[in-house]
């Protein structure tokens, strides 16, 4: 069956100047039976009604069409706009239109989705901020004010606020650099200085830093069975092991006595190295999975500022792996553990 909705304007005019033309010289052969006269007033009335037609189609419906366009694009049409209006534009049928018009809606639909989206990040990361901000600086302001209300009479009490207040000055200078150092590492300010490395013996150091505070709560740190041979890998080696610290930190804190941490490092396909750092503490419940690596964001249970931290740890780490163009994730269930891992570029010689 013939279809004629993604007919151009020129092949429409046509098709409706040939269905007047061929019933009235049909008419005309009927009154007059002269196959001259019939021929040559088909002839006039197709090529009457067809540049009649095409003229209404394209100075009433192209020229509104046009003016979608240019709202779409909502600029001041360039030479090569301009030659698209008037030369391709009326080559395409109004369901190309159509479609084109959707699809420019769709776009905007999903660019005000992710404008939604990002305010509603930007509001809750500036409450998150304040609240960051304001509890240690009430914490000192206290401190102060008491001291100066008469408590600094007493040396016991005096040192002991003062050394309270100096612990709320060192968390806003930590989440001062922590903020500068993301900021950087968004901006590209920070360089990557990278290097081949053996990322077990990095591991190993890493372990051997924060022994202290695993320690005190008996966690066993180790490197998975199987995977103690030496790989190396191609990155930035301080920066990784700043994601080492944050990671192992984070794993002890969250990590129950007389638990365990164990690193895992695989070859994947020849050009990357899998690092994955396991713990079995008291785990993230599924809703908070997708969202544990923005800024001071915490879930509801054990992610308390009680354990310390700015809350940026994992956003640090986040973006230190994506500034070597690497990616990382994260699998957790409640009362059973975590698992942190990511990619790094396998030894370049």
């Amino acid at each position: 069956m013939f279809k004629t909705k993604n007919l151009s304007p020129q092949q429409l005019s046509a098709f409706t100047a040939l269905s007047l033309s061929v019933p009235i010289a049909g008419g005309i052969w009927f009154i007059r039976p002269n196959w001259v006269i019939t021929l040559v007033s088909f002839v006039i009335i197709f090529i009457g009604s067809y540049f009649l037609i095409r003229f209404v189609l394209e100075s009433f419906i192209y020229r509104k069409i046009k003016l979608i366009y240019k709202f779409i694009y909502q600029t001041k049409a360039s030479k090569r706009e301009e030659t698209y209006y008037k030369y391709i534009l009326p080559q395409k049928g109004i369901d190309e239109v159509r479609k084109d018009v959707e699809q420019w809606a769709e776009q905007r639909s999903a660019e005000i989705e992710l404008l939604k989206t990002n305010e509603a990040y930007r509001k809750e990361f500036l409450q998150n901020l304040a609240h960051e901000f304001k509890t240690p600086i009430f914490a000192i302001q206290g401190y102060v004010d008491t001291l100066l209300g008469g408590a600094m009479e007493n040396p016991e009490i005096s040192r002991r606020f003062l050394e309270n207040a100096a612990r709320n000055v060192d968390r806003m200078v930590n989440l001062v650099e922590d903020l500068d150092e993301i900021s950087k590492l968004e901006s590209g300010q920070q360089p990557l200085y990278k290097e081949n490395f053996f990322i077990q013996d990095l591991i190993r150091e890493t372990y051997d830093s924060l022994s202290i505070k695993t320690n005190f709560k008996n966690i066993k740190c180790s490197i998975k069975k199987g995977c103690e041979s030496p790989i190396t890998v191609f990155a930035d080696k301080e920066k990784i092991r700043q994601v080492f610290n944050n990671l192992v930190e984070n794993a002890t804190k969250y990590g129950k006595k007389e638990g365990s941490i164990v690193a895992s490092i695989y070859k994947t396909d020849g050009r990357h190295v899998l690092i994955e750092f396991s713990d079995d503490g008291i785990g993230i419940s599924e809703e908070h999975l997708p969202r544990i690596f923005e800024r001071f964001y915490r879930t509801d249970r054990g992610r308390s500022r009680d354990v310390g931290g700015t809350g940026l740890g994992l956003a640090i780490c986040k973006h230190i792996i994506e500034a070597h163009g690497q990616t990382m994730h994260v699998r957790s269930k409640l009362d059973i553990g975590t698992t942190v891992g990511f990619t790094l570029e396998s030894r370049k010689d």
